[in-house]
Protein backbone atom coordinates (compact mmCIF):
# COMPACT_ATOMS: atom_id res chain seq x y z
CA UNK A 1 0.00 0.00 0.00
CA UNK A 2 1.48 3.55 -0.94
CA UNK A 3 2.85 5.36 1.80
CA UNK A 4 1.02 8.65 1.41
CA UNK A 5 -1.99 6.34 1.16
CA UNK A 6 -1.00 5.43 4.37
CA UNK A 7 -0.12 9.17 5.92
CA UNK A 8 -3.29 10.44 4.32
CA UNK A 9 -5.42 8.06 6.25
CA UNK A 10 -3.85 9.23 9.46
CA UNK A 11 -4.24 12.51 9.41
CA UNK A 12 -8.12 12.22 8.76
CA UNK A 13 -8.31 9.84 11.78
CA UNK A 14 -6.50 13.02 13.58
CA UNK A 15 -9.29 15.14 12.59
CA UNK A 16 -11.93 12.72 12.91
CA UNK A 17 -14.06 13.23 16.63
CA UNK A 18 -15.70 9.71 16.68
CA UNK A 19 -12.53 8.27 17.93
CA UNK A 20 -12.42 5.59 14.79
CA UNK A 21 -9.35 5.19 12.75
CA UNK A 22 -9.02 3.55 9.26
CA UNK A 23 -7.40 0.53 8.79
CA UNK A 24 -6.60 -0.18 5.15
CA UNK A 25 -4.73 -4.15 3.79
CA UNK A 26 -4.47 -5.98 1.19
CA UNK A 27 -5.45 -9.70 0.41
CA UNK A 28 -5.33 -12.40 -1.65
CA UNK A 29 -8.32 -12.35 -4.60
CA UNK A 30 -9.14 -15.95 -3.95
CA UNK A 31 -9.48 -15.37 0.34
CA UNK A 32 -11.50 -12.17 -0.35
CA UNK A 33 -14.50 -14.17 -0.78
CA UNK A 34 -14.67 -15.38 2.83
CA UNK A 35 -11.88 -12.91 4.51
CA UNK A 36 -14.09 -9.62 3.84
CA UNK A 37 -17.71 -11.25 5.41
CA UNK A 38 -15.22 -11.85 8.57
CA UNK A 39 -13.61 -8.85 8.73
CA UNK A 40 -16.65 -6.89 8.29
CA UNK A 41 -18.06 -8.93 11.16
CA UNK A 42 -15.33 -8.67 13.38
CA UNK A 43 -15.15 -4.69 13.06
CA UNK A 44 -19.16 -4.05 13.14
CA UNK A 45 -19.73 -1.90 16.28
CA UNK A 46 -22.70 -3.88 17.89
CA UNK A 47 -22.95 -6.44 20.30
CA UNK A 48 -21.81 -9.47 17.84
CA UNK A 49 -18.87 -7.57 16.83
CA UNK A 50 -17.65 -7.12 20.22
CA UNK A 51 -18.24 -10.69 21.07
CA UNK A 52 -15.99 -11.87 18.22
CA UNK A 53 -13.59 -9.43 18.98
CA UNK A 54 -13.25 -10.62 22.50
CA UNK A 55 -13.34 -14.15 21.76
CA UNK A 56 -10.54 -13.40 18.95
CA UNK A 57 -8.36 -11.52 21.91
CA UNK A 58 -8.55 -14.58 24.39
CA UNK A 59 -7.70 -16.58 21.63
CA UNK A 60 -4.94 -14.76 20.26
CA UNK A 61 -2.86 -14.35 23.19
CA UNK A 62 0.11 -16.83 22.84
CA UNK A 63 2.77 -16.39 19.88
CA UNK A 64 1.21 -19.54 17.71
CA UNK A 65 -1.73 -18.74 16.22
CA UNK A 66 -4.41 -21.45 18.07
CA UNK A 67 -5.65 -24.76 16.18
CA UNK A 68 -8.28 -25.31 19.55
CA UNK A 69 -8.43 -23.61 22.95
CA UNK A 70 -10.01 -25.68 26.09
CA UNK A 71 -10.73 -23.99 28.87
CA UNK A 72 -11.77 -25.06 32.33
CA UNK A 73 -12.81 -22.75 35.27
CA UNK A 74 -9.24 -22.03 36.82
CA UNK A 75 -7.21 -24.53 33.40
CA UNK A 76 -6.47 -24.36 30.31
CA UNK A 77 -5.07 -26.13 27.37
CA UNK A 78 -4.11 -24.40 23.74
CA UNK A 79 -3.24 -26.60 20.67
CA UNK A 80 -1.08 -24.50 18.59
CA UNK A 81 -0.45 -24.22 15.29
CA UNK A 82 0.04 -24.31 12.17
CA UNK A 83 -0.68 -27.74 11.37
CA UNK A 84 1.98 -29.60 9.83
CA UNK A 85 1.35 -32.37 7.12
CA UNK A 86 3.88 -35.06 7.42
CA UNK A 87 3.79 -38.47 5.44
CA UNK A 88 0.19 -37.73 5.48
CA UNK A 89 -0.27 -37.09 9.38
CA UNK A 90 -1.06 -33.49 10.66
CA UNK A 91 0.85 -32.43 13.90
CA UNK A 92 0.84 -29.28 15.89
CA UNK A 93 3.32 -27.34 16.47
CA UNK A 94 2.98 -27.93 19.98
CA UNK A 95 1.04 -26.75 22.67
CA UNK A 96 0.64 -24.96 26.53
CA UNK A 97 -0.98 -26.66 29.84
CA UNK A 98 -1.97 -23.96 32.10
CA UNK A 99 -3.70 -25.15 35.33
CA UNK A 100 -2.93 -23.56 39.27
CA UNK A 101 0.51 -24.69 40.16
CA UNK A 102 1.97 -25.91 36.97
CA UNK A 103 2.83 -24.40 33.39
CA UNK A 104 3.87 -27.25 30.68
CA UNK A 105 4.69 -26.64 27.20
CA UNK A 106 4.15 -29.47 25.05
CA UNK A 107 5.99 -31.01 22.20
CA UNK A 108 4.24 -31.58 19.02
CA UNK A 109 3.49 -35.57 20.30
CA UNK A 110 2.06 -34.44 23.65
CA UNK A 111 -0.01 -31.86 22.19
CA UNK A 112 -1.45 -34.33 19.53
CA UNK A 113 -2.29 -36.55 22.29
CA UNK A 114 -3.69 -34.29 24.67
CA UNK A 115 -5.90 -32.64 21.46
CA UNK A 116 -7.16 -36.47 21.29
CA UNK A 117 -8.04 -36.52 24.54
CA UNK A 118 -9.87 -33.45 24.83
CA UNK A 119 -11.52 -34.29 21.84
CA UNK A 120 -12.77 -37.50 23.15
CA UNK A 121 -14.06 -36.09 26.29
CA UNK A 122 -15.90 -33.40 24.88
CA UNK A 123 -17.82 -35.95 22.71
CA UNK A 124 -18.47 -37.91 25.77
CA UNK A 125 -19.58 -34.92 27.73
CA UNK A 126 -22.27 -33.74 24.81
CA UNK A 127 -23.36 -37.19 23.66
CA UNK A 128 -24.31 -37.81 27.48
CA UNK A 129 -25.79 -34.71 28.14
CA UNK A 130 -27.97 -34.98 24.88
CA UNK A 131 -29.10 -38.39 26.50
CA UNK A 132 -30.12 -36.83 29.89
CA UNK A 133 -32.31 -33.93 27.81
CA UNK A 134 -33.76 -36.65 25.49
CA UNK A 135 -32.62 -34.86 22.01
CA UNK A 136 -32.47 -38.08 20.18
CA UNK A 137 -35.94 -38.18 20.66
CA UNK A 138 -36.66 -35.23 18.70
CA UNK A 139 -36.56 -35.17 14.97
CA UNK A 140 -33.26 -34.06 13.80
CA UNK A 141 -33.33 -30.68 12.61
CA UNK A 142 -31.21 -27.80 11.02
CA UNK A 143 -28.04 -26.25 13.01
CA UNK A 144 -28.88 -22.46 11.28
CA UNK A 145 -30.88 -20.48 14.04
CA UNK A 146 -33.10 -17.65 12.98
CA UNK A 147 -31.81 -14.66 15.33
CA UNK A 148 -34.78 -12.96 14.54
CA UNK A 149 -36.53 -15.10 16.61
CA UNK A 150 -34.31 -17.17 18.90
CA UNK A 151 -32.21 -14.09 20.25
CA UNK A 152 -35.03 -11.90 21.42
CA UNK A 153 -36.61 -15.49 23.00
CA UNK A 154 -32.96 -15.53 24.78
CA UNK A 155 -32.91 -12.23 25.86
CA UNK A 156 -36.41 -13.00 27.72
CA UNK A 157 -35.05 -15.75 29.49
CA UNK A 158 -32.22 -14.14 30.90
CA UNK A 159 -34.38 -11.31 32.01
CA UNK A 160 -36.86 -13.55 33.89
CA UNK A 161 -34.08 -15.04 35.07
CA UNK A 162 -32.41 -12.15 36.91
CA UNK A 163 -35.58 -11.03 38.10
CA UNK A 164 -35.62 -14.51 39.87
CA UNK A 165 -32.36 -14.02 41.30
CA UNK A 166 -33.23 -10.67 42.20
CA UNK A 167 -36.16 -11.47 44.16
CA UNK A 168 -35.03 -14.40 45.77
CA UNK A 169 -32.11 -11.82 47.05
CA UNK A 170 -34.67 -9.57 48.48
CA UNK A 171 -34.84 -7.04 45.88
CA UNK A 172 -37.58 -5.47 44.06
CA UNK A 173 -37.85 -5.71 40.18
CA UNK A 174 -40.27 -5.09 37.41
CA UNK A 175 -42.12 -8.09 36.58
CA UNK A 176 -40.94 -9.99 33.70
CA UNK A 177 -44.15 -10.45 31.10
CA UNK A 178 -43.71 -14.36 29.73
CA UNK A 179 -44.86 -14.71 26.54
CA UNK A 180 -45.42 -17.88 23.87
CA UNK A 181 -42.33 -18.40 22.61
CA UNK A 182 -41.89 -19.90 18.59
CA UNK A 183 -38.48 -21.91 18.74
CA UNK A 184 -38.58 -23.22 15.83
CA UNK A 185 -35.11 -23.26 14.40
CA UNK A 186 -33.49 -23.19 18.53
CA UNK A 187 -32.55 -27.03 19.62
CA UNK A 188 -33.60 -26.40 22.86
CA UNK A 189 -35.35 -27.98 26.32
CA UNK A 190 -38.51 -26.93 27.22
CA UNK A 191 -38.68 -23.21 27.33
CA UNK A 192 -37.92 -21.87 30.60
CA UNK A 193 -40.97 -19.23 30.10
CA UNK A 194 -43.66 -20.91 28.01
CA UNK A 195 -42.96 -24.64 28.96
CA UNK A 196 -43.03 -25.84 25.56
CA UNK A 197 -41.02 -28.11 23.88
CA UNK A 198 -39.14 -27.63 20.45
CA UNK A 199 -41.25 -28.55 17.46
CA UNK A 200 -39.95 -29.40 14.71
CA UNK A 201 -41.62 -28.97 10.31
Amino acid sequence: MPVSRKAVDRLFDLLRRDGKVTYRTRIDAREAAYLSPLLDRITADEEDGDALRFFLSRSMQGERPPIEIYRGDTSTCRIDGPWQEVDRYWLPLGGLVLTLGATAHLDPFEAKALHRKMQDAIETAIRAWARDQDLYSLPEGTDAIDRGVADPAAKVMIAAWSAEQASANGRDVEPVRLRDCDLRDVLSPPCALCGRRLVRD
